[in-house]
């Protein structure tokens, strides 16, 4: 973007193909299973790798099926990718409450003006510690240390169950179970995604700003 790569590069990367990556890649930044991910033993024990035997890895979440437990207003168990509920259901919360309170077939109706109303808010309202001192080059390493320790508390408050080695496509993984501890993960999560993208939104603008 700032002309420092010819055009014509072998991968073939023009400055509007880099616009559309770095937005991408910006948002990424600000999802904690994007940075932080879950270590385990042969055993299924949650472990550090840099202490001791390489463990295995839960795939960002995506080896990870995810429970939470029911509530009064949420009747039902959820029971799919830790990750992707990291993705989908804490944006969908921020915007129309959890995703079984809309019909699918009417979802799309809320979700848009809910969706807009979201954004207008983050436009209009500045978000707190959003800017990032520094030579713009140092700031994705900058977003990956301001996330990690969100991303260690996103499974600190998850407690691991049938936790086993999985072979796939050469891959080597653990595959298991993530069960939510009491009943807050929701809320909670719907938060820090909130402040993650109202801040991203703005230091993706600043940040087009400063190399261009």
């Amino acid at each position: 973007m700032r002309g420092e790569i010819a055009a014509d590069n072998p991968r073939k990367i023009t400055k509007a193909i880099a616009v559309i990556l770095l937005a991408h890649y910006l948002g990424d930044i600000h999802q904690p299973l994007h940075v932080g991910a879950e270590y385990f033993s042969e055993a299924g024990e949650p472990i550090d790798p840099d202490r001791g035997a390489p463990g295995l890895g839960d795939e960002g979440g995506n080896a990870l099926s995810l429970v939470q437990n029911a509530t009064a207003e949420r009747k039902r168990h959820y029971y799919h990718s830790f990750h992707a509920y990291w993705d989908l259901d804490t944006v969908r919360n921020l915007t129309i409450g959890t995703p079984d309170e809309v019909p699918k077939e009417e979802r799309e109706s809320v979700y848009a003006p809910a969706k807009e109303k979201v954004i207008a808010d983050f436009v209009a309202n500045e978000p707190k510690n959003w800017r990032t001192p520094g030579d713009p080059k140092t700031w994705a390493e900058q977003w990956a240390n301001e996330i990690l320790p969100i991303a260690r508390e996103a499974h600190t408050r998850m407690r691991f169950e049938h936790v086993h080695r999985e072979e796939k496509d050469g891959r080597l993984f653990a595959k298991g179970e993530a069960h939510e501890i009491g009943t807050g993960y929701l809320n909670w999560s719907t938060a820090v995604v909130g402040d993650e993208l109202h801040k991203a939104g703005w230091r993706l603008a600043d940040l087009l700003q400063k190399v261009l």
